[in-house]
């Protein structure tokens, strides 16, 4: 029997808040939340991003909270050829892709941008089963 059924949030540590929200809301296309007296978060879908700035964490906290240490990987919304379209027109580069990778259910298609602090923020779409 599974212990856990899914991830409900996680959080990122930033240097700058404002360069961190324009990237979330502006080129990832999340929604922007406001919880706990002040507290920034970046909700899609079911799951969120909580942020906290680095020397003003929140507690308890990771044990070495660092901005650019993440790795992370979203499924679009959308076919990536629009997100490759969104990036060009918000003039965010793209790293690396498009690429074929495996995801955690099937292969997927993806391209690699960072985020203000350098965490490698995956992008992808789900492939559809050949055969």
């Amino acid at each position: 029997m599974p212990l856990i059924d899914h991830l409900d949030h996680l959080v990122l540590t930033c240097v700058d808040l404002d360069a961190t929200r324009h990237f979330y809301t502006e080129v990832m296309g999340m929604q922007l939340e406001t919880f706990g007296g002040g507290r920034i978060a970046f909700r899609f879908g079911n799951q969120k991003i909580n942020i906290h700035i680095r020397g003003k964490e929140f507690e308890p906290k990771a044990h070495l909270p660092v901005p650019g240490a993440l790795d992370l990987c979203f499924i679009a919304a959308v076919p990536l050829d629009e997100v490759i379209t969104h990036l060009a027109a918000v003039n965010w580069p793209i790293v690396e892709g498009p690429v074929e990778r495996t995801g955690a259910t099937q292969k997927i298609r993806s391209v690699y941008v960072r985020d203000p602090d350098f965490n490698l923020i995956e992008i992808s779409e789900l492939l559809q089963a050949s055969g």
